[in-house]
């Protein structure tokens, strides 16, 4: 299997682990890979710090079987507490260890409401942390969690700049509780695709669901999805037996 994210043919059924022990992650990735998981996304802060190490990462990437990995180092959880720099070089450490896609958090250095600074120090500073990362031989995702309703123009805006700054992936998670914004949202997907000239993730939380299922269709490069749902998953994200049916049977 090709280990990159990048021009695949369809979108990639990326199944996400937030998982306490490298033995669950293991056991998912194998029920997963008989599933048809295509990649997977390794969320490295929900680990015990006594697992955040070289070896343990390279454990679970050898389960994947050659399936590329998306790795997140997030402020929360077992990080909580850790500067942004720590943060930082955990990515390098994740990207040395066989980490294909890192997750650069749009606000990184400076926190920002959107999840995507302005400050000019600390926008150097992630181009940096990018440089570093593509150095490596890694790609990266830039993320910003807005986590509101957000109008066609900011999103816009938000995804040239992550692009503008070295990311090879853009993602941006909005949310809708009602069906005007999800339609909505829908359509700011296809904008995306018309105008980013980039492969993007476009997520929204709320009520609605039928964004993140039909995502794919209108030009998503991948679906965030779990294997099951349980107290450590995100329950937002849809199961992966349910986005390969639809992934499969849309012509793509």
């Amino acid at each position: 299997m090709d280990r990159i994210f990048l021009n695949q043919d369809r979108p990639m059924l990326t199944v996400m682990l937030e998982c306490a022990t490298p033995e669950i992650a293991i056991g998912r990735i194998r029920n997963a890979n008989a599933l048809g998981a295509d990649a997977y996304g390794l969320q490295v802060e929900s680990l015990g710090k006594e697992f955040q190490n070289p070896e343990t990462y390279r454990r679970i990437f050898g389960e994947m079987q050659g399936r590329p990995s998306y790795v997140t180092y997030y402020r929360y959880h077992a990080n909580e507490g850790l500067s942004d720099e720590a943060l930082a070089e955990g990515l390098i450490t994740l990207a040395q260890s066989g980490a294909v896609l890192c997750d650069v958090m749009g606000d990184m250095f400076c926190r920002h409401p959107e999840e995507l600074t302005d400050d000019p120090e600390a926008i150097r500073k992630q181009m940096d942390l990018i440089d570093r990362i593509h150095a490596i031989g890694a790609q990266v995702l830039m993320s910003s969690h807005v986590l509101k309703f957000t109008p066609a123009e900011r999103v816009l805006e938000i995804a040239r700049e992550q692009k503008r700054r070295g990311a090879d992936i853009i993602k941006i998670v909005v949310k809708a509780d009602n069906m005007e914004q999800q339609i909505e949202n829908l359509r700011i997907t296809n904008l995306l695709k018309q105008e980013l000239g980039a492969p993007f993730i476009f997520l929204s939380g709320g009520e609605c669901k039928l964004h993140r299922r039909l995502g794919m269709a209108l030009g998503c490069c991948m679906s965030l999805c779990v294997y099951e749902h349980d107290a450590f998953s995100t329950a937002s994200q849809p199961l992966l037996s349910t986005m390969k049916t639809i992934r499969d049977n849309i012509d793509f």
